[in-house]
Protein backbone atom coordinates (compact mmCIF):
# COMPACT_ATOMS: atom_id res chain seq x y z
CA UNK A 1 0.00 0.00 0.00
CA UNK A 2 1.33 3.82 -1.19
CA UNK A 3 2.31 6.00 1.76
CA UNK A 4 2.19 9.58 1.12
CA UNK A 5 2.67 12.34 3.23
CA UNK A 6 1.12 15.41 2.96
CA UNK A 7 2.47 18.67 4.36
CA UNK A 8 -0.05 21.52 4.59
CA UNK A 9 -1.10 23.85 7.31
CA UNK A 10 -4.85 23.50 6.60
CA UNK A 11 -6.01 20.85 9.44
CA UNK A 12 -9.67 20.25 7.91
CA UNK A 13 -7.93 19.26 4.51
CA UNK A 14 -5.90 16.11 5.92
CA UNK A 15 -8.90 14.08 7.63
CA UNK A 16 -10.90 13.95 4.04
CA UNK A 17 -7.86 13.23 1.94
CA UNK A 18 -7.07 10.35 4.73
CA UNK A 19 -10.44 8.87 4.30
CA UNK A 20 -10.43 9.52 0.34
CA UNK A 21 -6.70 8.09 -0.57
CA UNK A 22 -7.60 4.76 1.68
CA UNK A 23 -10.88 4.20 -0.79
CA UNK A 24 -8.07 3.95 -3.44
CA UNK A 25 -5.31 1.60 -1.13
CA UNK A 26 -3.41 4.59 -0.46
CA UNK A 27 -1.96 5.46 3.25
CA UNK A 28 -2.45 9.43 3.92
CA UNK A 29 -0.19 10.83 6.57
CA UNK A 30 0.03 14.56 7.25
CA UNK A 31 2.10 17.23 9.08
CA UNK A 32 1.07 20.80 9.34
CA UNK A 33 4.31 22.24 9.31
CA UNK A 34 7.59 22.03 7.08
CA UNK A 35 9.94 21.05 10.12
CA UNK A 36 7.39 18.17 11.46
CA UNK A 37 7.32 17.36 7.34
CA UNK A 38 11.38 16.69 7.18
CA UNK A 39 11.49 15.05 10.45
CA UNK A 40 8.52 12.35 9.15
CA UNK A 41 10.24 12.07 5.71
CA UNK A 42 13.83 11.23 7.28
CA UNK A 43 11.93 9.14 9.89
CA UNK A 44 10.21 7.34 7.34
CA UNK A 45 9.83 5.42 3.77
CA UNK A 46 6.84 7.42 2.02
CA UNK A 47 6.35 6.48 -1.65
CA UNK A 48 5.64 10.47 -2.86
CA UNK A 49 4.85 13.54 -0.94
CA UNK A 50 2.23 16.58 -1.97
CA UNK A 51 3.46 19.97 -0.68
CA UNK A 52 1.20 23.20 -0.35
CA UNK A 53 3.00 25.88 -1.63
CA UNK A 54 1.56 28.43 1.60
CA UNK A 55 3.11 27.05 4.58
CA UNK A 56 4.51 28.43 7.76
CA UNK A 57 7.96 28.71 8.20
CA UNK A 58 9.48 27.78 4.68
CA UNK A 59 6.91 28.00 1.58
CA UNK A 60 6.34 25.28 -0.45
CA UNK A 61 9.03 26.02 -2.76
CA UNK A 62 11.91 26.46 0.10
CA UNK A 63 10.57 23.10 1.18
CA UNK A 64 10.59 21.44 -1.91
CA UNK A 65 14.32 22.50 -2.07
CA UNK A 66 15.12 21.18 1.45
CA UNK A 67 13.80 18.10 0.35
CA UNK A 68 15.60 17.74 -2.61
CA UNK A 69 18.73 17.99 -0.87
CA UNK A 70 18.27 14.51 0.60
CA UNK A 71 15.62 12.76 -1.38
CA UNK A 72 14.28 12.06 -5.09
CA UNK A 73 10.43 11.05 -3.63
CA UNK A 74 8.10 11.68 -6.06
CA UNK A 75 6.58 15.59 -4.99
CA UNK A 76 2.87 17.18 -5.97
CA UNK A 77 2.86 20.89 -5.38
CA UNK A 78 -0.75 22.12 -3.99
CA UNK A 79 -0.86 25.81 -5.72
CA UNK A 80 -3.18 28.53 -4.56
CA UNK A 81 -3.53 29.87 -7.98
CA UNK A 82 -2.68 27.23 -10.33
CA UNK A 83 -0.27 30.16 -12.11
CA UNK A 84 2.09 28.85 -15.47
CA UNK A 85 5.54 31.01 -13.17
CA UNK A 86 3.78 28.67 -10.03
CA UNK A 87 4.28 25.51 -12.07
CA UNK A 88 7.51 26.45 -13.39
CA UNK A 89 8.94 27.52 -10.29
CA UNK A 90 8.00 24.13 -8.55
CA UNK A 91 9.52 21.66 -11.42
CA UNK A 92 12.45 24.36 -11.62
CA UNK A 93 12.96 22.99 -7.91
CA UNK A 94 12.35 19.19 -8.46
CA UNK A 95 8.61 18.67 -8.57
CA UNK A 96 7.38 16.17 -10.46
CA UNK A 97 3.77 17.79 -10.79
CA UNK A 98 1.16 20.17 -9.72
CA UNK A 99 -2.89 21.22 -8.77
CA UNK A 100 -3.86 24.03 -8.82
CA UNK A 101 -6.61 24.57 -5.47
CA UNK A 102 -9.28 24.23 -5.19
CA UNK A 103 -9.18 21.13 -6.64
CA UNK A 104 -11.19 17.90 -7.03
CA UNK A 105 -9.68 15.15 -4.19
CA UNK A 106 -10.25 12.50 -7.17
CA UNK A 107 -7.85 14.67 -9.03
CA UNK A 108 -5.05 14.44 -6.61
CA UNK A 109 -5.50 10.92 -6.42
CA UNK A 110 -5.29 10.45 -9.78
CA UNK A 111 -1.78 12.81 -10.00
CA UNK A 112 -0.34 11.00 -7.50
CA UNK A 113 -1.21 7.43 -8.80
CA UNK A 114 0.05 8.41 -12.34
CA UNK A 115 3.65 9.53 -10.75
CA UNK A 116 4.06 6.11 -8.95
CA UNK A 117 2.88 4.31 -12.08
CA UNK A 118 5.41 5.87 -13.82
CA UNK A 119 7.72 4.79 -11.32
CA UNK A 120 7.08 1.14 -11.08
CA UNK A 121 6.54 0.86 -15.16
CA UNK A 122 9.47 3.38 -16.48
CA UNK A 123 11.96 1.07 -17.03
CA UNK A 124 9.76 -1.36 -19.28
CA UNK A 125 8.45 2.09 -20.97
CA UNK A 126 11.93 3.52 -21.62
CA UNK A 127 13.33 0.40 -23.35
CA UNK A 128 10.47 0.76 -25.76
CA UNK A 129 10.16 -3.19 -25.75
CA UNK A 130 13.97 -3.80 -25.52
CA UNK A 131 15.05 -6.62 -23.19
CA UNK A 132 18.21 -4.43 -22.35
CA UNK A 133 17.96 -3.07 -18.80
CA UNK A 134 21.57 -1.72 -18.97
CA UNK A 135 22.85 1.31 -21.22
CA UNK A 136 26.07 2.52 -21.32
CA UNK A 137 27.89 5.25 -22.96
CA UNK A 138 31.14 7.42 -22.95
CA UNK A 139 30.78 8.20 -19.52
CA UNK A 140 27.46 7.61 -18.77
CA UNK A 141 25.91 4.20 -17.29
CA UNK A 142 22.01 3.55 -17.63
CA UNK A 143 20.65 0.91 -14.93
CA UNK A 144 17.04 1.04 -15.91
CA UNK A 145 16.01 -1.95 -13.36
CA UNK A 146 17.67 -0.56 -10.34
CA UNK A 147 16.71 3.80 -11.96
CA UNK A 148 21.06 3.90 -11.08
CA UNK A 149 22.76 6.83 -13.50
CA UNK A 150 26.28 6.81 -13.12
CA UNK A 151 28.79 9.43 -14.53
CA UNK A 152 32.30 8.07 -14.19
CA UNK A 153 31.84 6.06 -11.98
CA UNK A 154 30.14 8.15 -9.54
CA UNK A 155 26.12 7.58 -8.60
CA UNK A 156 23.75 11.03 -9.96
CA UNK A 157 20.67 11.46 -7.86
CA UNK A 158 17.65 12.08 -10.14
CA UNK A 159 14.15 12.76 -9.82
CA UNK A 160 11.34 9.92 -11.06
CA UNK A 161 11.13 12.58 -13.85
CA UNK A 162 14.73 13.66 -14.78
CA UNK A 163 15.06 9.49 -15.14
CA UNK A 164 12.57 8.69 -17.13
CA UNK A 165 13.47 11.53 -19.81
CA UNK A 166 17.18 10.27 -19.24
CA UNK A 167 15.96 6.63 -20.06
CA UNK A 168 13.65 7.90 -22.90
CA UNK A 169 16.02 9.76 -24.57
CA UNK A 170 19.04 6.78 -24.14
CA UNK A 171 16.40 4.36 -25.17
CA UNK A 172 17.31 5.43 -28.97
CA UNK A 173 20.43 7.71 -28.52
CA UNK A 174 20.58 10.19 -31.57
CA UNK A 175 17.03 10.34 -32.12
CA UNK A 176 15.68 13.54 -32.05
CA UNK A 177 12.60 13.81 -29.21
CA UNK A 178 10.46 16.53 -30.17
CA UNK A 179 8.89 18.32 -26.80
CA UNK A 180 5.24 17.09 -27.42
CA UNK A 181 7.20 13.80 -28.13
CA UNK A 182 8.45 13.96 -24.55
CA UNK A 183 4.91 15.21 -22.83
CA UNK A 184 3.08 12.40 -23.98
CA UNK A 185 5.77 9.70 -23.02
CA UNK A 186 6.57 10.88 -20.00
CA UNK A 187 3.66 12.58 -18.59
CA UNK A 188 0.35 10.68 -19.91
CA UNK A 189 -2.41 12.17 -21.25
CA UNK A 190 -4.22 12.78 -17.70
CA UNK A 191 -2.26 15.36 -16.70
CA UNK A 192 -1.79 19.11 -18.38
CA UNK A 193 0.55 19.54 -20.54
CA UNK A 194 2.79 22.55 -21.33
CA UNK A 195 6.18 22.73 -23.42
CA UNK A 196 7.84 24.32 -21.33
CA UNK A 197 7.73 21.38 -18.47
CA UNK A 198 10.23 19.70 -21.05
CA UNK A 199 12.41 22.64 -21.05
CA UNK A 200 13.04 22.72 -17.47
CA UNK A 201 13.86 18.85 -16.99
CA UNK A 202 15.83 19.02 -19.17
CA UNK A 203 17.85 21.85 -18.17
CA UNK A 204 18.46 20.09 -14.40
CA UNK A 205 18.99 16.94 -15.70
CA UNK A 206 21.87 18.60 -17.54
CA UNK A 207 22.94 20.30 -14.88
CA UNK A 208 23.25 17.21 -12.85
CA UNK A 209 25.26 15.48 -15.55
CA UNK A 210 27.53 17.77 -15.91
CA UNK A 211 30.97 18.27 -16.94
CA UNK A 212 29.33 15.20 -19.50
CA UNK A 213 27.41 16.93 -22.18
CA UNK A 214 25.42 14.92 -23.31
CA UNK A 215 21.81 16.13 -24.37
CA UNK A 216 22.16 18.29 -27.47
CA UNK A 217 19.07 20.43 -28.40
CA UNK A 218 18.28 20.60 -31.77
CA UNK A 219 16.38 24.05 -32.83
CA UNK A 220 12.94 24.29 -33.52
CA UNK A 221 13.17 20.32 -33.33
CA UNK A 222 13.73 18.98 -29.96
CA UNK A 223 16.53 17.54 -27.89
CA UNK A 224 18.27 13.90 -28.26
CA UNK A 225 21.21 11.89 -26.55
CA UNK A 226 24.57 12.16 -28.44
CA UNK A 227 27.38 10.11 -26.53
CA UNK A 228 28.51 7.08 -27.80
CA UNK A 229 27.97 3.79 -27.10
CA UNK A 230 29.77 1.30 -25.45
CA UNK A 231 29.55 -1.92 -24.20
CA UNK A 232 29.03 -2.41 -20.59
CA UNK A 233 32.28 -4.13 -18.39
Amino acid sequence: MPRILLIDDDEHLAAPLTTYFARFGCTLESAVRPSEGLAKLRAGQYDAAILDVMLPEMDGFALCREIRKESDIPIVMLTARGEVMDRVVGLELGADDYVPKPFEPRELVARVQTILRRQRSAPAAATNGSSAQHRVFDGLSIDLDRRQVLRHGERVELTGTEFELLALLAAEPGKVFSRDDILNRLRGHEAELYTRAVDIVVSRLRKKLEPLDCIKTLRNAGYALAVARSEPA
